[in-house]
């Protein structure tokens, strides 16, 4: 009686049987050898890598955004997924943490298994890339929440730092240059903006964009720098980092100045990318709406010392990433300013 009486509300319980079925190999694939539980538990268990003195938990939360209303848009639901991953992942890894595992929350008002079956794909396929764990997760039928195609996700990730390690920006210094690592589009902040330009300017999505649709540019994942963030930290001193996120480069590299010292970033220090400054000329945006809005093709500033510049930049070309030296650290002129973009 009470399954017939969910499907008459709309809850579809097979389909999450169904959807279950389908991603525990994908779950099962991302798990670290910490892993004491199966997927589909009440809770999901991992022990701490061992090797550690003073393990220091860390954890970040965060969402997709209206990005999402992009995918639905052009049924496009295989890059959200590393989109999540990422804006927790990255956030993680800026306090010089290993990540451990990941948690996803997956909302809608009808399950449709073969869209939740994409987006858990990408996830998986982002936690294996950043030797994390998905360790569990939680879908929701909400009808009457959510309508139609929407869906909403949102992501947990935990990690562990070795105490003595943290990376708290407390040891910035006068001198220390900032090496700015390239973004792989907008990734996923600035989208209510984005799509209010389509909107108003009545883009056409399948248009052609340097080589791929504006549609595929606008979707392009989040790039997750944890791979490369953890492999600079075996060789490099990083006194601080920065990913930037909602707000930009304006409001998220002062989140790792301290007191008494002032970012200087150099506008015309790395080339702007075309879909940037498409945005901007679309949308009728000053300088100042961009950077306080977007990436500007930077998606994670790293705070080196000056004597290290040059073996960080080595690393960075060696293991494939685009660096590039985008400012310095100079004393602060007020309590008030921690950054200048010059």
């Amino acid at each position: 009686m009470r399954a017939r009486q969910y499907r008459e509300a709309g809850v579809d319980i097979d389909a999450g049987q169904a959807l279950i079925d389908r991603i525990k190999p994908h779950a099962k694939s991302t798990y670290r050898p910490e892993v004491a539980s199966a997927l589909g538990g009440f809770a999901g268990l991992s022990a701490i890598p061992a090797g550690y003195r003073e393990p220091m938990l860390v954890s970040c939360t965060d969402g997709v955004g209206t990005k999402l209303k992009l995918a639905i848009m052009l049924n496009r639901h295989d890059t959200v997924g590393q989109d999540l991953v990422a804006m927790c992942v990255n956030d993680l890894v800026v306090c010089g943490a290993e990540p451990l595992f990941f948690l996803d929350y997956f909302a809608t008002g009808k399950l449709d298994v073969e869209v939740a079956e994409a987006v858990v794909r990408g996830i998986a396929d982002a936690c294996r890339v950043c030797n994390m764990s998905l360790l569990g997760g939680e879908t929701a039928e909400m009808p009457g929440i959510y309508g139609g195609e929407d869906y909403d996700l949102a992501g947990f990730s935990v990690g562990v730092v070795e105490k003595a390690n943290i990376i708290n920006g407390q040891s910035i210094k006068e001198g220390d240059v900032l090496i700015g690592l390239s973004s792989s589009g907008i990734h996923s902040n600035g989208f209510s903006l984005v799509r209010k330009i389509i909107n108003e300017r009545n883009c056409d999505l399948d248009s052609d964009f340097a080589g791929e649709t504006l549609g595929e540019a606008l979707l392009k994942p989040t790039k997750l720098y944890a791979p490369i963030v953890r492999k600079l930290l075996e060789e490099t001193t990083i006194n601080g980092m920065a990913h930037i996120t909602g707000g930009g480069l304006i409001e998220n590299i002062p989140r790792m100045i301290p007191e008494g010292m002032c970012a200087v970033i150099h506008r015309d220090a790395w080339p702007r990318p075309a879909l940037m400054t498409w945005l901007q000329q679309m949308g009728d945006l000053s300088d100042d709406d961009m950077w306080t809005t977007f990436n500007c093709g930077l998606g994670m500033v790293l705070c080196v010392p000056a004597d290290e510049v040059d073996a960080c930049l080595t690393r960075c070309e060696a293991l494939g990433e685009t660096a590039t030296i985008v400012g310095e650290i100079k004393p602060g002129v007020n309590d008030e300013t921690r950054i200048v973009i010059e």
